[in-house]
């Protein structure tokens, strides 16, 4: 077994890490947590997506962490604020939020090396009974897939518990966008698909760091790419939601990494 990022290397290319290495992940991702958890007040109708990202930048800087996506590709921002119809990588601008609107915001921090990922939904003003009843299916589908993950399954059983309880919700799941390795890079091996067949894919191992973050739409699951490069949209201009959360295989489950320490991850809540 080859040593690359982690101690050693599956035969599919993932990188596995230590007991140690847990630590890391954990302080990295508590980080970016609690920077989401302090950022919700300042989310508001007639708020700005770009002050916003102002200040999820200043205390990013403020903790001694450092922005994982300010300079990556070429993105300039220290956050994805995705409104409404915009499935993912939405780009902060001074556009005011409205009454209404739903958004997710996510952020990646680095933290002595580690990659800290994590997004949730957020709520301008009054939520309406649609969006809230979708914000809700994308929050327990997240969940439903973190509730299969232990050493043995395969990642197609993750994407399968999702699709399947997303569907069984007479919703979507988005096939353009996935979850990731993550540890002491951004983006690593495996993909990790949010729908899919039991029992297909690679196998989960102890020591293995993740993301998986389903996006869910209202209508259909097909997307475009904005001429921007970066920001993807529902087709049909539905709504779509998104929560994400950072995950460490352990011996008998996973632990979650990017836990709210304010039990603020689900908006209403």
């Amino acid at each position: 077994m080859k040593k690359i990022n982690g101690i050693g290397l599956t035969k599919d290319g993932i990188d596995l890490y230590s007991k140690d290495d847990f630590l890391g992940m954990q302080k990295a991702g508590k980080l970016a947590a609690q920077i989401l958890d302090e950022i919700g007040e300042f989310v508001y109708p007639g708020q700005s997506t770009a002050e916003i990202d102002r200040i999820i930048e200043n205390k990013v800087s403020k903790i001694g962490a450092k922005s994982a996506t300010i300079g990556y590709k070429g993105y300039r921002h220290a956050s994805c604020i995705s409104i409404n119809h915009v499935v993912c990588h939405g780009i902060p601008s001074e556009k005011k939020l409205k009454d209404g609107d739903i958004l997710n915001i996510d952020v990646t921090l680095i933290y002595k090396g580690w990659y800290g990922d994590t997004s949730r939904m957020f709520v301008a003003g009054n939520l309406a009974r649609k969006a809230e009843r979708l914000i809700q299916v994308t929050h327990d589908a997240l969940f439903k897939g973190i509730d299969v993950v232990r050493p043995g399954i395969t990642f197609g059983d993750i994407g399968h518990a999702i699709q399947e309880f997303v569907e069984k919700n007479r919703m979507s799941v988005v096939r353009d966008f996935c979850g990731h390795g993550l540890g002491r890079v951004f983006h690593a091996p495996p993909n990790v698909l949010h729908y899919g067949r039991p029992g297909i894919g690679a196998r989960l191992e102890e020591g293995m760091f993740f993301t998986i973050e389903p996006m869910v739409n209202l209508g259909r699951p097909e997307t475009k790419l904005l001429s921007d490069g970066w920001t993807a949209v529902t087709r049909d201009k539905t709504l779509s939601a998104q929560f994400e959360h950072s995950v460490g295989v352990t011996n008998d489950g996973c632990e979650i990494f990017t836990l709210s320490p304010r039990n603020r991850f689900h908006p209403t809540y």
